[in-house]
């Protein structure tokens, strides 16, 4: 019982059509499991549809080659030679395509040929709309592919992607941070109860009483598909039945009510379907059912009449929501649900490839714990292969939990995901994983340290868990004595200088040991992982290193490696101020990673280009970019730290303070012990700038004392380059110059020998506000580093004119300054000398100018009146005035209508 007409989804599907009609475009549409996303994509005419399955298994792009082998009559444009690389994958449009190419002999060519090919093909296909429903469940090779498709996407292709947020592996679409150009987002939402009422009456085809509609609404949450499941067992639109059934019971009843009209065959095949889980064919249902093929089509025909089985791919049939199957695998008798299980893995075995993940599941579940062991370990080490760790990882975790695994094979697993853990983003998963084997029996005394070491290096990328990942490591150490590489793996960590206070002598014991024992490594991918570690560590200590010349990566894991490699040598860079370099290593970085399925690798080098588009002010979207990936990469410490350090430092020059206070405080201002040492010392900078900017030099200078006294400790000079300037100018403006030329001495000593850019730009600030050089010299060296935002305070130092403040904050508006901009403007007004003339000012009418945007901005944000004038240089009249003139052209009445 199903609406014949959509309802409640009128702006959702404008918004849809409009986008689609509007090629090229690419449309997300999000929404939890029964809330009609696939309803809606159904308005779509002549769309395309492919469907990702719940078990992700490492065979990719299975959905794309599925839409484009139904695109046969769609073929308008001439094919290029190299489509001809699709004839193994698309037998259906055979006859149409080129001969197929010479292999190439290398993976990564192939694949990117093949990538090429697909494009050109969906090219050839003139006007196309592809909708790919629940894109949670694609394989990462998939998303690479999409990604390729949409970075250069053909010009009259739409494509429409289905997913769940809360299933996304990672928290992205298309597995990292990635927004196509011409995207639109739609969001699907539970009805409210008037939408609940119209579904229920477009469903029965009369009204219903308020009463029953408000009482529908709260047993369904006003989910759209269980509204419809829910109203098929009623039956009767009675309020007073809906008081007495809960909504997974009656869903599972009508199942069961369906299912008891049916044949015992028909019935026979739903079990198959439920318990295979994924949409098969007429083939796979009979054989697993043990029913001819004849009988098998006659009784899915039932099934399909009775609404139990749909059709969501061509010629293979399956529930259409998850509560319809779980309902009928959960009625089965366990001796039922096993034998299916079984004559499930044995068909699925016998298909070429393997669906792995599959076959490793109904294994489990059939009790095969051999066969389980197996299929699971195959499809894990394929997961990785493919660049897919979430998987593997779920696969690893899952295998060493089973108690039935001999000893010898959890010592094997266990080993694997140590491996493996580092490059996935299932922090908190993997360690409580690593935390119970330390406890489990079966584990051998070699493999233990094995997995204490794994658990060290897991913990130091936590919040609050860096000191104990490195006490984790040097208890591990002893027990791998006579493994002599990953002892220099837990010492290269011990060596990063960044990982707590601790003073760097004591990093520089570690780091010499490792550099010892590098020329006897022999694993390339062990000798890379372990140079990534010493060349971060030497750039932060020493500056510009040379030539990086690491060892040739042939395999997956040594290109897992690399990419960390070049995005270690990149962030190390970003920090002492050699940016083309660092710009440089994060491309090749970034692009290793992503090719390579290293999510945290990823995340790393995303951090790290925010902070050099920080730096180079290129601030549009900066903040929303970094909001995103930080809801992506929260678990990960390092990885957060540096997104919350850039939000500060934004949140300030918007004069957000709220905002720049929470973000700085998150790096580890109360404990700088636990947190990333010169994201930290950056942080006591931001908020020593942010309380001069409040007028309040006495707590800057305290905030100023609390980061001397960690650097000091540290003994790392190079990192002084966000906060030593800083310092030195607050304890200036409480008197305390003793201070000041004692921090400034101390820093110059510091980099004595240090190539670092940055920190001796700050250096030269220093001085310039102790009165020994001009600040036209620090100027010119953040101009030579690419810095306009730094570059501008400097020139508002040396400015002399109210025709040099307003050019200058014309500049700050540019980037997004507008605190500092109000500043300039603030001092010209209070001056007393002349304004420049604004004759020739376009009035806005009922648009908001940009005065009355910074003012609904910082109301958005939650400010009162006066926080708003002290951010924005105004009078509190003044903000009054630009408030009611918002609330006016944006037609609400109250303020918190701008925080709804």
């Amino acid at each position: 019982m199903t609406s014949p007409v959509l309802v409640g989804r009128g702006e959702e599907l404008a918004l849809l059509t409009a986008a689609v009609a509007n090629a090229p475009s690419v449309v997300f549409v999000e929404g939890e499991e029964g809330v009609g996303k696939t309803r809606l994509v159904a308005e779509l005419p002549g769309s395309v549809v492919g469907h990702c399955q719940p078990l992700r298994d490492p065979f990719p792009y299975g959905v794309i080659f599925e839409c484009l082998g139904a695109c046969a009559d769609r073929l308008t444009g001439r094919l290029g030679a190299i489509t001809g690389a699709l004839r193994p994958y698309l037998p259906e449009l055979a006859d149409r395509l080129p001969p197929t190419p010479e292999p190439l002999g290398d993976p990564a060519a192939e694949r990117h040929r093949l990538f090429r090919a697909i494009r050109d093909l969906i090219s050839a296909m003139g006007r196309l709309t592809l909708v790919i429903e629940d894109i949670h469940w694609a394989d990462e090779g998939t998303r690479q592919l999409l990604r390729f498709v949409l970075t250069n996407q053909p010009p009259e292709l739409s494509l429409v992607l289905t997913y769940r947020r809360e299933d996304l592996p990672g928290g992205t679409t298309l597995g990292r941070a990635f927004r196509p150009q011409h995207s639109t987002h739609v969001v699907l939402r539970p009805l409210d109860t008037n939408g609940v009422r119209d579904l229920a009456e477009a469903i029965l085809r009369r009204p219903v009483t308020p009463e029953f509609a408000t009482t529908l609404h709260k047993r369904t949450a006003g989910i759209p598909f269980v509204v419809e499941e829910t109203m098929h067992a009623l039956r009767n639109p009675d309020a007073r039945l809906l008081d007495t059934v809960e909504v997974p019971a009656s869903l599972r009843e009508a199942m069961i009510e369906r299912l008891d009209g049916l044949p015992t065959i028909a019935r026979g095949i739903a079990e198959a379907a439920a318990v295979l889980g994924v949409p098969a064919g007429i083939d796979g249902l009979s054989a697993i059912a043990v029913e001819t093929q004849a009988r098998t089509q006659q009784a899915t025909m039932k099934l399909l009449e009775a609404g139990v089985l749909i059709e969501p791919v061509e010629n293979k049939y399956g529930y259409r929501h998850a509560l319809a199957r779980r309902t009928v695998y959960e009625s089965l008798p366990g001796p039922r649900r096993q034998e299916l299980h079984l004559r499930s893995s044995r068909v699925l075995s016998r298909l070429d490839p393997i669906p792995l993940v599959q076959v490793a599941e109904h294994c489990r579940r059939a009790g095969l714990i051999q066969e389980w062991l197996r299929y699971g370990e195959q499809a894990a080490d394929a997961a990785m292969d493919a660049g897919d760790a979430s998987t593997a990882l779920e696969l690893r975790c899952a295998l060493v939990s089973e108690p039935e695994v001999p000893p010898a094979d959890v010592d094997r697993l266990a080993t694997k995901l140590c491996q493996d853990a580092l490059t996935g983003l299932h922090q908190h998963e993997v360690t409580a994983q690593f935390e119970r084997l330390l406890a489990d029996q079966r584990l051998s005394d070699e493999v233990r340290g094995e997995v204490q070491l794994g658990l060290g290096l897991i913990l130091v990328r936590g919040c609050d868990e860096i000191d104990r990942g490195r006490s984790e490591i040097e208890m591990a150490l002893p027990a791998l004595a006579h493994r002599s590489e990953r002892v220099l793996r837990g010492m290269a960590v011990l060596a990063m200088p960044y990982l707590s206070t601790a003073p760097l002598a004591e990093h520089m014991v570690w780091l010499r040991k490792v550099e010892q024992g590098l020329p006897d490594v022999a694993v390339p991918s062990v000798r890379i992982a372990l140079l990534a570690n010493v060349l971060g560590a030497r750039i932060h200590m020493e500056g510009e290193i040379g030539s990086v010349d690491p060892p040739h990566a042939d395999d997956p894991e040594c290109t897992r490696q690399l990419a960390r490699l070049y995005n270690n040598v990149a962030d190390s860079y970003s920090w002492v101020g050699h940016y083309r370099l660092a710009a440089k290593y994060l491309r090749t970085g970034l692009d290793l990673a992503t090719r390579s399925g290293a999510p945290y690798v990823v995340g790393t080098a995303e951090a790290t280009r925010i902070r050099l588009d920080w730096l180079a002010g290129e601030w549009s979207g900066l903040d929303e970019r970094a909001r995103q990936l930080t809801e992506v990469y929260e678990h990960l410490h390092p990885v957060a730290t540096e997104l919350s350090l850039v939000r500060g430092w934004l949140a300030t020059a918007q004069g957000d303070w709220g905002c720049a206070v929470e973000c700085f405080q998150s790096t580890g201002l109360d404990a700088p012990e636990k947190g990333i040492a010169p994201a930290v010392i950056a942080a006591f900078g931001g908020m020593v700038t942010l309380l001069l900017a409040r007028d309040d030099p006495e707590a800057a200078a305290r905030e100023a004392d609390t980061g001397a006294e960690v650097l000091r400790r540290k003994g790392v000079w190079s990192w002084g380059g966000e906060f030593a300037a800083q310092a030195v100018d607050a304890y200036l403006r409480v008197g305390r110059t003793a201070d000041a030329h004692e921090l400034t001495r101390d820093f110059e000593t510091g980099l004595v020998s240090v190539d670092a850019p940055l920190a001796r730009a700050a250096l030269a600030v220093c001085r310039a506000h102790l009165g020994y050089e001009s600040y036209e010299i620090p100027r010119r060296l953040y101009e030579n580093l690419g810095q306009p935002y730094r570059v501008a305070q400097l020139a508002e130092r040396l400015a002399h004119t109210p025709e040099d403040l307003n050019d200058l904050a014309v500049q700050y508006e540019a980037l997004g300054a507008t605190t500092d901009a109000a500043r300039c403007r603030h001092i010209i007004r209070t001056s007393g000398g002349p304004i420049p003339s604004r004759r020739g000012r376009r009035g806005y009418g009922n648009e908001l100018s940009p005065r009355e945007h910074d003012v609904a901005r910082l109301l958005a944000a939650g400010q009162t009146n006066r926080q708003i004038a002290s951010a924005l240089f105004l009078s509190r009249r003044t903000v009054e005035q630009h408030v009611a003139n918002i609330l006016r052209k944006l037609g609400v009445s109250s303020r918190q209508d701008l925080l709804s």
